[in-house]
């Protein structure tokens, strides 16, 4: 009798011995061994805090279960069909009750791999949108700075908390509708005590009444309940001061949130500038770096042949360690700026920038220093906030004066009582309610002159800022026309450099200057084309401040 191991059944031996069977079970074990040594690399060059991570995991899973598989069923092509090995030299063929459970992992495996190779695709797409640079233009940034900055959204934050404080306030006006109730327990009550014949003595009835009666008040325990409505009447004056004083703080906050844009987008045109000229400077040092090398050589070979001491090839050299020096500040600087930048744009830190070093574009339209006064005076968003301020300060002052008027209330009310004598279950009741404080041991007289105080402080605010303002235009407008002067003076400068550059190149080429001479002549351009640029940006810088002072957005 043949056993089964000898000679398999029928279907048996076609799923077994079929070739293509035993390519795809080949080809199916090497794909798993690649996602395996794929999910390993994945896993030492991403970032495990990186959104991606749960793809790699995923993948990890899959190759260990594939790899669990391939232990308990190693799949071994032979000339017979498809063997699997359960442990080292125990061997069996395939019969269909013993591919049951492989092929069971077998679909999970292959449920599993399309959703992970998508999840992994989608995580690597992640990494190398967040490796790209993003460029920018210099309006860009303002605009996502404006949107996305935090110190701007707590901000407007503020402006929508004074917004509903002043509706709360507002509601003061309306007439209030109250729902309210109680129940009462008295421990005694009086009564209404009529004796026998005390209505009258009759022959025909007798006295009346005929004994003592005793009539009950009410009940030892009350429920009352109803609605009422109640109007404040001379409560008004305080409550118009209160609207005057909310509408006051939404104008500070709108005040302050405006203010806090222009500091922001002020300030990403700060950090924007000093990238674009920290990359400039970072160029020309480079470019000393490289006419130092050039002259070191040069100058250990004069010292090779005799002709200039060691002391030159030691200067050559400290300025070779001087030039590096440079450049690694710098790059420290430009990495550090960036950082701002990122965090003033509400980006993540790490974020890489491609600027546009068209950045100053067009001078700004300002008015001249007169008008710029005036403006000043007129839109300063600090200066408008502490007006703002003063006007809410008069108006805690009238409230306080407001507070020695008796508060006079009209109500209505609907109500049910019972337990309650003399009174019908369901009543209304209809009148004035009035209230005076006769003595509060000089509380509103103190309250009267915390608010003079508060008073006068806003005003001496509001003069100083109006004496600081008129300083901060003169001021800004003396720098601007010094920085005008600067950005023609580099202007001169780069065109000498330039000049100078292409003279010791051509002097260069006839043999006449050494390579140095022709290196450091370029290096100069380099640094005064930084400088140029970092005087032009400078004077753009000037115009917005100029913009921000007299209330404008500096853009």
């Amino acid at each position: 009798m043949t056993s089964p191991a000898a000679k398999p059944s029928e279907p048996a031996a076609m799923l077994t011995t079929h070739p293509l069977l035993s390519a795809a079970g080949v080809l199916y074990a090497s794909l798993k061994v690649s996602l395996f040594y794929i999910a390993l690399d994945q896993c030492q060059r991403l970032d495990w805090f990186h959104s991606s991570h749960i793809s790699v995991f995923c993948l990890v899973a899959v190759a260990c279960m594939s790899r669990v598989s391939t232990q308990r069923h190693q799949i071994i092509p032979s000339s017979t069909g498809i063997q699997m090995k359960d442990r080292p030299n125990e061997w069996r063929p395939v019969t269909m009750t013993s591919r049951a459970p492989f092929q069971k992992r077998h679909l999970i495996v292959r449920r599993l791999l399309p959703t992970t190779l998508f999840g992994l695709t989608v995580g690597l797409n992640a990494v190398a949108q967040q490796n790209s640079s993003v460029h920018l233009t210099l309006d860009q940034a303002l605009d996502i700075a404006l949107k996305q900055n935090r110190i701007i959204h707590m901000r407007s934050l503020s402006v929508e908390e004074m917004r509903s404080k002043k509706d709360e306030a507002r509601s003061n006006y309306l007439p209030q509708m109250k729902s309210s109730g109680n129940v009462l327990h008295v421990t005694e009550l009086s009564g209404v005590a009529i004796p026998a014949g005390s209505l009258g003595n009759f022959p025909a009835t007798g006295p009346i009444p005929p004994q003592s009666l005793f009539v009950g008040q009410g009940g030892l325990t009350g429920y009352v309940a109803g609605v009422g409505l109640e109007q404040p009447l001379t409560q008004l004056f305080r409550i118009h001061q209160a609207n005057v004083a909310a509408r006051q703080d939404v104008r500070i906050a709108q005040s302050q949130l405006d203010q806090t844009q222009d500091a922001v987008a002020l300030k990403v045109r700060q950090i924007f500038y000093n990238i674009l000229i920290n990359q400039s400077e970072l160029q020309a040092s480079q470019e000393e770096l490289e006419a130092a090398k050039v002259k070191d050589v040069e100058s250990r070979s004069d010292v090779e042949h005799g002709n200039a001491l060691e002391i030159v090839s030691i200067q050559s050299q400290a300025a070779i360690l001087s030039s590096e020096q440079k450049s690694l500040t710098l790059k420290l600087q430009g990495d550090d700026l960036r950082r701002q930048l990122a965090d003033l744009l509400g980006l993540p830190v790490g974020t890489t920038f491609d600027l546009d070093a068209n950045a100053p574009g067009p001078s700004m339209d300002l008015p001249s220093r007169a008008e710029a006064v005036r403006e000043a005076m007129e839109e300063n968003l600090e200066l408008r906030a502490a007006r703002d301020t003063l006007k809410k300060a008069k108006a805690g002052l009238a409230a306080a004066r407001d507070a020695y008027i008796p508060d006079v209330t009209a109500l209505s009310r609907y109500s049910y009582q019972s337990g309650v004598p003399f009174l019908v279950h369901n009543f209304g009741t209809f009148g004035f309610v009035f209230n005076y404080d006769l003595f509060d041991g000089g509380k509103r007289e103190a309250q009267i002159r915390t608010a003079k105080t508060s008073v006068i402080s806003a005003q001496v605010a509001v003069d100083n800022l109006e004496s600081q303002i008129t300083v901060q235009v003169q001021a800004a407008y003396d720098r601007l026309d010094q920085i005008r002067h600067m950005v023609g003076v580099a202007n001169q400068v780069v065109k000498v450099r330039t000049e100078a550059a292409r003279l010791a190149d051509r002097q260069f080429e006839q043999n006449a200057a050494l390579s140095s001479a022709r290196n450091q002549a370029r290096a100069d351009v380099a640094n005064a084309t930084a400088s140029l640029l970092e005087a032009n940006l400078e004077l753009s810088l000037a115009e917005a401040s100029v913009k921000e002072v007299i209330g404008q957005m500096p853009r």
